[in-house]
């Protein structure tokens, strides 16, 4: 991908520490970044090799993009960033490895092509529904090749998790709340404690659960604003 902004999480391979400051490689962009000391992690660090040392992989959050310069935080990455770039990424070198595979000499020039605008992961996953994209890059035979390595693989399910809080002042409040939340199938929902429950769905796609996710949260919010209680986000 050639535009990153402000906000997004990438996956990084640290080169080297210089003073207080690590340098790392955005991977997706073949770029250099630094992370000074107060973003690797919070606190006082008492040793540094605890979080990066040379060649580790590291999820990070972009914070400024001044010129060539990029700065990150490895800090501020939550958990489920964390896994969800993760799983993105080993993804990522898998469908590498299959473009690799069919394509042959080929591959390098298409991935370099597809990596212009968007990931190889999301381009894939969007060849599955529609092909014609993949189709005037690398054809017809050879999108139907890719096609059916991709339709035998096992995906693993990814879940994508939320806490909210819920609460009300209402005499009838608990049946208000099973009714809000008791209208979507599209997730799990548990309660946890006291106005607190946990939102889960799952999807071999983590943009997909992720989206829907989102989706379901903000029925639930406008559902409580128009009943008049509080809903509340629990960030971790």
């Amino acid at each position: 991908m050639t535009n990153l902004e402000v906000g997004d999480i990438v996956m990084c391979t640290v080169d080297r520490i210089v003073g207080t400051i690590v340098f790392v490689n955005i991977d997706e962009l073949n770029k250099e970044g630094g992370i000074i000391l107060s973003e690797i992690a919070p606190g006082r660090i008492r040793n540094l090799r605890e979080y990066v040392v040379p060649k580790k992989k590291i999820v990070c959050k972009i914070l400024r993009i001044l010129g060539n310069r990029i700065d990150l935080s490895l800090r501020r990455v939550t958990k489920k960033d964390q896994k969800e770039i993760r799983e993105q990424y080993k993804q990522e070198k898998s469908y590498k490895s299959i473009l690799k595979t069919v394509l042959k000499e080929k591959a390098e020039g298409v991935i370099k092509e597809i990596l212009q605008k968007e990931k190889i992961y999301e381009f894939l996953q969007e060849a599955k529904e529609n092909p014609k994209k993949l189709e005037k890059l690398v054809g017809k035979t050879e999108t139907e090749k890719i096609l059916d390595i991709l339709k035998t693989q096992k995906q693993k399910e990814v879940v994508i998790k939320k806490e909210i809080s819920l609460t009300t002042t209402k005499p009838n409040g608990i049946v208000l709340i099973k009714k809000i939340l008791g209208g979507t199938n599209e997730a799990e929902i548990k309660y946890i404690s006291a106005g607190k429950y946990s939102i889960k769905t799952k999807s071999t796609d983590p943009k997909t659960a992720d989206k829907k996710l989102k989706i379901i949260t903000a029925d639930i919010e406008k559902k409580a604003k128009e009943q008049g209680m509080k809903f509340d986000i629990i960030e971790k």
